[in-house]
C-alpha cells in the first residue's frame, strides 16, 4: 500500500483542497454547495460532491464524510485515497456502479474542530419530522447541569458528581443518556435542533440531484470516536427492517470482516439514536432499495471521548476562555476523533476499502 499520510490532513482547508484536486484529476464531475459562513481561517466552507460514474446510473454507492465535523479528518483521507485508487475505481466502473463522494457534510464543524454544526446541532440527530412532537430525553435533562459546569476544568465536586452518576447508572446507560439525542437544551450536548440545519437541507438537495435515477443505493458514512482504537465497526444504518439488515450482513459481514452490528438489537457500541441522517434517503429517493452502514473507527475510550465533548461544549459557551485553554481543548477534540499515527491511518483505509469493494458486489448481487 502506498504512503497514506499525504491523503490525510489536520486542517479543513487542506482536506478540502486535497479532495477537490484528487477528484478533478480523476475526471469526476464536481459540484460545491457553499456554506453561508466562513471557516476558522476565513476560508470558504462547502459540501463538495464528486460523482464517479453516470448521473443516471441504476446502482449508486454514496461515501460521505464529516457528518460530525471534526470526524472528517478520517473520512476525508479515505475519500482522497479512493479517488486515486485505480483498482477500486475500475471495480466500480466495470460493475456499472456510480460512486458519489460527499465531502464534508458538516464543513463548519470540520473547520472549527467541533462535532456540531454552526447551530450547535448534532447533524446525526437532526433528521426529525419537525411538524410532530420531538423525542424527549429525560435522562439527559437530569445530567445537563453537571455535564456543562461553570468552570473548566471541572471543579472537584463536579467531577465527583459525574463519577457518582456513572457509578449509579453504569457506563452504557450514561453513554445512552448523554448521546442518544435531545431537543430541549440548545446549548447542550447531542442537541438535535428544532428545525432542519443547513447541512440537513443541503444533503437533501444532493440526494434529490444524484439519487433519483437509482433503483439500488448503498451508503457508507465514515465516523470516528466509538470502539477499540483502529477497529472499524460496521453499524447497520437503515430503518429497523429485517430484509435490509440481512442484506447489510450479507454484503459487509463476510469472512475477514468485523460483524455488522445494530443499534436496534444492542449489538453496537453506539446507543440507540434518533433523527439519524441516512433516514433522508427514504424521503428523497423513495424509488430505491437502500442498504447502508456507518463505518465507526475507534479512537479513545468512551469516557475520554465524552470528556472531550464536554470540554468543547463548555468552550462554545465561554468564548472569553484563555487562549491556552482554548488551544488545549481543541487539541483534545482532535485527538479524540483522529489518531495521528500511520498504523491507524492504514487500519482506516484497509477496512474502508474492503467495505467499498463489498458494497459494489452487494449492489450487483
Amino acid at each position: 500500500m502506498p504512503d497514506l499520510h499525504p491523503c490525510f490532513s489536520q486542517r479543513y482547508a487542506s482536506a478540502r483542497g486535497k479532495f477537490l484536486e484528487a477528484a478533478a484529476a480523476a475526471g469526476m464531475s464536481l459540484r460545491s454547495f457553499v456554506h453561508p459562513l466562513k471557516g476558522v481561517d476565513g476560508e470558504t466552507l462547502a459540501m463538495d460532491v464528486a460523482l464517479d460514474g453516470a448521473m443516471d446510473a441504476d446502482k449508486l454507492f454514496i461515501i460521505s464524510s464529516a457528518c460530525h465535523g471534526v470526524e472528517g479528518f478520517c473520512g476525508s483521507g479515505v475519500q482522497v485515497y479512493a479517488a486515486q485508487d485505480a483498482e477500486w475505481r475500475a471495480k466500480a466502473r466495470a460493475a456499472g456502479v456510480a460512486v458519489l463522494y460527499v465531502h464534508a457534510l458538516n464543513p463548519h464543524g470540520f473547520s472549527h474542530l467541533r462535532r456540531t454544526t454552526q447551530e450547535n446541532v448534532d447533524l446525526n440527530r437532526n433528521f426529525q419530522d419537525f411538524s410532530q412532537p420531538l423525542p424527549v430525553n429525560t435522562a439527559y435533562g437530569e445530567l445537563h447541569h453537571l455535564l456543562l459546569p461553570a468552570q473548566w476544568p471541572p471543579a472537584p465536586d463536579n467531577q465527583a458528581a459525574i463519577a457518582a452518576q456513572i457509578e449509579r447508572m453504569g457506563v452504557l446507560a450514561y453513554q445512552a443518556a448523554v448521546s442518544q439525542g435531545q431537543h430541549a437544551f440548545a446549548d447542550g450536548m447531542f442537541f438535535g435542533g428544532t428545525v432542519p440545519t443547513w447541512s440537513n437541507t443541503t444533503l437533501r438537495q444532493v440526494l434529490q440531484a444524484y439519487g433519483r435515477s437509482a433503483s439500488r443505493i448503498a451508503w457508507m458514512d465514515l465516523h470516528t470516536g466509538l470502539g477499540p482504537t483502529g477497529v472499524g465497526e460496521r453499524i447497520f444504518a437503515c430503518r429497523d427492517d429485517a430484509p435490509a439488515f440481512a442484506r447489510a450482513k450479507a454484503w459487509w459481514g463476510g469472512a475477514g470482516a468485523t460483524p455488522v452490528t445494530s443499534i436496534y438489537d444492542g449489538s453496537s457500541n453506539s446507543a440507540r439514536l434518533t433523527g439519524l441522517m441516512w433516514s433522508a434517503v427514504y424521503a428523497e429517493c423513495p424509488q430505491a432499495e437502500y442498504t447502508g452502514i456507518a463505518m465507526e473507527y475507534g479512537t479513545l475510550p468512551i469516557l475520554d471521548m465524552l470528556q472531550a465533548l464536554r470540554a468543547d461544549h463548555w468552550l462554545h459557551q465561554h468564548p472569553e476562555a484563555a487562549p491556552a485553554l482554548r488551544m488545549a481543548i481543541q487539541r483534545q477534540m482532535l485527538d479524540a476523533f483522529y489518531v495521528d499515527t500511520d498504523i491507524w491511518r492504514v487500519q482506516v483505509v484497509v477496512q474502508a476499502r474492503q467495505a467499498m469493494f463489498q458494497a459494489v458486489e452487494g449492489l450487483c448481487s
